[in-house]
């Protein structure tokens, strides 16, 4: 009841507010200070004002809020460390053999020799030269520079 009232009462300073603009030729502001003026009013038509008052002084509906912010903030804890330790386990362990099979790839088995001995070492990897650059040319290329 008590609710209802300061509602009622805020929608009639306001639209009072907005009477005075009105006058003073500035309509655009006025007609901004009205529609704030009417929100209250419309609450308390709507009969949410009834069910938020309810809800304010019921310790059932404050345990389901701190419920509601407590998996909130479960559910942005865990995002967070997803993202800086790179992405679910799965997809870790994905990007892992990714990189072990660009860095190493499948070399093929060696042969024994006539002296039945096996290379020791395999060659090493060659330069690319110019290909070093090719993506940083692509992403230049890309952006039109």
């Amino acid at each position: 009841m008590i609710a209802e009232t300061v509602c009622s009462a805020v929608s009639a300073a306001g639209l009072g507010i907005a009477a005075v603009t009105a006058y003073r030729k500035r309509l655009l502001t006025a007609a901004r200070i009205a529609a704030y003026a009417l929100v209250p009013l419309g609450l308390v038509l709507t009969g949410v004002v009834d069910w938020l008052a309810g809800t304010a002084f019921s310790p059932t509906a404050w345990a389901g809020f701190g419920l509601l912010g407590l998996s909130w903030v479960l559910f942005a804890t865990t995002r967070t460390v997803e993202r800086r330790r790179g992405g679910t386990r799965k997809e870790r362990r994905a990007a892992r053999a990714a990189e072990r099979d660009a860095v190493a790839p499948a070399a093929p088995a060696p042969s024994l020799g006539r002296g039945g001995t096996s290379p020791a070492t395999r060659p090493p990897a060659q330069p690319r030269g110019d290909d070093d650059f090719s993506d940083i040319e692509a992403i230049l290329k890309k952006h039109g520079i």
